[in-house]
Order: structure tokens, then sequence, then C-alpha cells
């Protein structure tokens, strides 16, 4: 990749992973499933009208839309005010990776091979590590909500997959055109009229830049950014950057909201990270680099034993 385009995917990264902050301060501010409503709002207006039609079939857009927008969305929002920190939420929700191949399996007839099982295995044991280790000091159904919204996450990008839209800014908006109306339904059926009415009487600019860090910011242009530059290169070489969502997602929380990280859930980010690690290698990756590391001792080996004098040959 050239630098510019290596600082992009480094930057659309660092971009997701403060998302969680971000979410976290719209969450103070904002009922979970309002505010949900809003980020959509704020991407697909008045961007419908200007953008023309999806070209891609209707059922996709309207899927995507209710699996993405609604329940992966809605089901992290609830999730982490529900008292699910933000830099966990960053890394358990990348067990997204899992849920697509088993999705991608099921519904597409893809088998994995040993070393994409392999990762994904590893990625698993993540994050039942860093589920016991949220077990032990915080709410257990939060934990569920991201994990269940990561499932949901898997299954829109296969549908996704499936779509296959061509203009990635045309899809991204349409998409986000579908959530704010069930969205803003299920809050004024859960979160009660009163509670919407008073966040939006009370707003604050904190408010609003959540709104609008996490809609323009880390949907629109995170989302371009990355389509371009899977236009522009190989799968595998992008994707190993997404493992920085994480890592930037757990240090900015530390950093500005105060949560600790413990041995613990390092230790699970790492395996999260290495798991997915492995499974965006190319196949063949790990093997093809086992089988050098013989030889080039083997040769080095043999180097050094001709340069030492003295030694039986």
């Amino acid at each position: 990749m050239r630098p510019r385009h290596i600082a992009l995917a480094v930057l659309v990264a660092a971009v997701w992973g403060l998302n969680f902050v971000l979410i976290h301060v719209g969450l103070e501010n904002f009922p979970p499933l309002l505010f949900c409503a809003l980020r959509f709002a704020v991407v697909a207006v008045p961007a419908v009208f200007f953008v023309g039609p999806p070209r891609v079939a209707w059922r996709w857009v309207l899927g995507v839309g209710l699996v993405l927008g609604v329940v992966k969305f809605g089901l992290l929002f609830l999730g982490m005010h529900a008292g699910m920190p933000a830099g966990l939420s960053s890394l358990v929700l990348q067990g997204q990776a899992v849920f697509t191949a088993l999705f991608a399996a099921v519904l597409l007839g893809e088998r994995p091979g040993p070393q994409r099982l392999a990762g994904l295995g590893i990625a698993l044991a993540g994050i039942g590590l860093s589920a016991v280790d949220h077990g032990v000091g915080g709410p257990v159904g939060a934990f569920v909500l991201v994990v269940l919204a990561a499932v949901a996450w898997g299954l829109s990008n296969v549908l996704t997959r499936k779509a296959a839209p061509r203009d990635a800014l045309r899809w991204m908006v349409w998409v986000s055109a579908v959530p704010p109306l069930p969205l803003l339904g299920l809050s004024l059926l859960v979160e009660g009229p009163a509670a919407d009415l008073r966040a939006l009487r009370d707003l604050t600019p904190a408010g609003l830049g959540a709104i609008g860090y996490v809609g323009l910011v880390s949907t629109l242009f995170g989302f371009v950014a990355w389509s371009f530059l899977l236009r522009s290169y190989d799968a595998t070489t992008v994707a190993p950057y997404s493992l920085l969502v994480p890592v930037f997602g757990m240090s900015s929380a530390w950093l500005l909201l105060g949560e600790r990280i413990g041995p613990v859930a390092g230790c699970a980010a790492l395996l999260v990270i290495a798991g997915i690690g492995i499974t965006a290698l190319r196949p063949g990756a790990l093997s093809g680099a086992a089988a050098w590391w013989p030889r080039t001792r083997s040769r080095r080996s043999a180097a050094l034993a001709v340069g030492r004098p003295g030694r039986p040959g």
C-alpha cells in the first residue's frame, strides 16, 4: 500500500475506535434507541435526495437496513447504556468476524479452511475470556447484548455481499434511511415520549457533537474511505488494519473515560486481535512462514559452522 493509503487505513481505524467513546457521550444525553435513530437520520437526510436510487434490489436495502441499523446498532447502544464499557464493546464487537464466517458457511456454502478455523477459534477464546472477566465486575446482560450485536453485524455482512452494491456512498445513505422510523417507533414504545422529548428539549453541545461524529464522521467518512481502500487493494491487504479498531477503542476509553484495562482484558484483546489477524492472512501464509523458518535457520547455522575454525566437519 502507498504511504498515504496506509495513513488513511490507520485514520479510519482510529475514527472507528474513538467512535465508542462518542457513543458513550451520546448515551449520556439521549435514550439509546432515540440516539440510534438520530445517528442514522443525520446520515440519510438530506443525502437521499441527492445520491439517486440505490441500484440494488430494495429487499437488500431493507434487509441490511433493519439488521445492521435497527438490530445491530440498537443492541449495541442498549448494551452500552446498560453498563458495557466503551473499550470492551469495541473489542467484543470484533466477534463479528466469527459470526460472518458462520453465516457465510450456512447461507453461502463457504467452507473455511483449517487456518481460518484456527483463527476464529482463537478469537472466540478471547471473547470468552473477556466474558469471564466482565462477568466478575459488570452486568452480564449488557455483555450479551453486545455479543448479539456482533451476531447481527455478521449477518448484515453476508447480506451486503449478496447485495454486492457498486456505489458505497449511495448504498450507505439508503441503508441509513431505513432505521430511523423503526428505531423512533421502538424508542417511543420502550423509552417513552416523555424521555425522548426531554432529551430533545435539553439538547447539549456534547449531544450534538456525538450525533455528528457517530453519524457523519464514523459512518459516512469511515465507510466510504474503507470502501475506497477495498476497491484499490486486495481485501487481505486492507482487512488487517481493522485490528487497530479495538486498540484505538480501548486506549481512547482508557484515556478519555478512565476505563481500566486489567491483565485479563489485555490477554483477551490479544487473543481476539491475533485470531482475526490469522483469518485475514492468505491461506497457506502461516504454513509458508513455518516452512521458511527452518530453512533460514539451517542456512544460518551452516554459515556459522563454516565461519568457526577448529570445529569438526
